[in-house]
């Protein structure tokens, strides 16, 4: 998506030449927006739903979320904007740019909190002693102080995050972010051929084709499930960020295209065979069935590395979602201030400041099926599909408008 005119991408330095990006480098970046920590929640909503409607829900809101980000890119490339905000503000005024920029900071800071949740769970258990289940640290050394929830994390913010969202263009993080993927295809893969093992051996239950209702579900069980996956396809706030660092429109339109056909079809698959595998023992997050102990020192090694492999990935999907949060965060507080790369002052102080508090926010917050259900119900469902067919619809009216005076006008002149 190229910029109008003498439009800059909102990090970059002034004067300093821009090397464009490359249809694959995006194609890592969308894709890592996508699968984040979404995937972990795909299998319980198959749970809930049943395979079909949820293999068609995924389907439809993928679709959706492509129609969207046209939208977007349509109005955007046709107006100054560059950013997502902006392109809010031409259509609405100060009071939608403000409104998808405390969107923006809702979603990602969530998905930052979440993400490091997931982390804290894989490594160190979900409790600070590790009760409920353990994590890898502390099933290899035993639980000492150093391997506690809240050491893990805050040795993995300082010694991996840090590092990573001090970098301030996009496409620097195209290599970790094609780790990113391959990690989340390992992980998908292992799942997968332990799904496949387990249904030779017979330990695999048959799965819900559709949703059942009974004592463990209710009816209203049903719309928990939709915000889940709304919040897995929500990528929206990096259109704009990634597509600028592109030459042409037409690359960021297949570039996303790419991304969604790929990160539906490893949505259905992880969460078919990870249903197959646990069934309705299924918990809100995958990664916590993986814990269990296995019948053989195989089994309980391809446990260990489905687990690291995820957390990795969210690791290096972190700092892309960090990226689009500081540079909203920094519009809404400081707009009459110059581009953030030229102050090192407040990027330093803005980037520390949203690491402090979502590491502390993630020691808090006990469970991320409740964040998701936040999330993909509110500031999410407004970022994929609310704004964008608002300002679609803002335009319909003003040329319905335009038309109207010069039908009116013709007919004046015939007179």
């Amino acid at each position: 998506m190229s910029p109008a005119v003498g439009a800059r991408v909102p990090l970059l330095p002034k004067n300093k030449p821009v090397r464009r990006a490359t249809v694959s480098g995006a194609v890592f970046n969308v894709s890592t927006s996508i699968i984040g920590a979404g995937i972990m929640s795909i299998p319980a909503t198959l749970k809930v739903l049943g395979v079909i409607p949820a293999f068609l829900l995924i389907v439809i809101i993928a679709f959706l979320a492509d129609v969207s980000v046209e939208f977007l890119m349509r109005f955007t490339h046709s107006g100054e904007s560059t950013t997502y905000a902006g392109v809010m503000r031409e259509s609405f005024g100060q009071v939608g740019s403000v409104a998808t920029q405390i969107c923006v900071m809702i979603t990602n800071l969530g998905c930052l909190i979440m993400y490091q949740i997931i982390i804290g769970d894989v490594l160190s258990g979900n409790g600070s002693s590790g009760t409920g289940h353990s994590g890898v640290l502390q099933e290899w050394f035993g639980i000492q102080w150093w391997n506690s929830r809240d050491i893990a994390i805050l040795f993995t913010l300082v010694f991996i995050f840090l590092p990573l969202v001090l970098l301030r263009r996009v496409e620097s993080l195209k290599y970790s972010s094609a780790i990113a993927v391959l990690l989340a295809v390992v992980f998908v893969g292992i799942s997968s051929a332990m799904a496949i093992y387990a249904i030779f051996e017979g330990k695999t239950s048959n799965p819900k084709l559709i949703p059942s209702l009974d004592k463990q579900t209710s009816f209203f069980d049903l719309f928990t499930a939709v915000p889940v996956i709304v919040t897995a396809f929500t990528f929206h706030f990096n259109v704009h960020p990634i597509g600028f660092e592109l030459g042409k429109p037409s690359d960021m339109i297949s570039a996303v295209r790419i991304s969604l056909v790929l990160c539906a079809a490893i949505y259905f698959s992880i969460g078919l065979f990870g249903y197959l595998l646990f069934g309705d023992a299924i918990m809100s997050d995958i990664l916590v069935n993986f814990d269990k102990s296995s019948d053989s020192a195989m089994g309980a090694l391809l446990n260990d590395v489905v687990r690291l492999s995820y957390a990795l990935h969210l690791m290096l999907v972190f700092p892309l979602l960090n990226f689009s949060l500081r540079v909203n965060l920094d519009e809404l507080l400081f707009p009459k201030k110059p581009l953030l790369a030229t102050d090192t002052r407040r990027f330093v102080i803005l980037t520390l400041g949203l690491l402090v508090f979502s590491y502390l926010a993630a020691i808090a917050f006990p469970n991320i099926w409740y964040i998701f259900q936040f999330l993909g119900s509110t500031s999410a469902v407004c970022l994929a599909f609310i704004f964008p067919g608002a300002i679609v619809l803002r335009y319909s009216l003003i040329d319905m408008k335009i038309q109207a005076n010069l039908l009116n006008s013709n007919s004046v002149y015939y007179i």
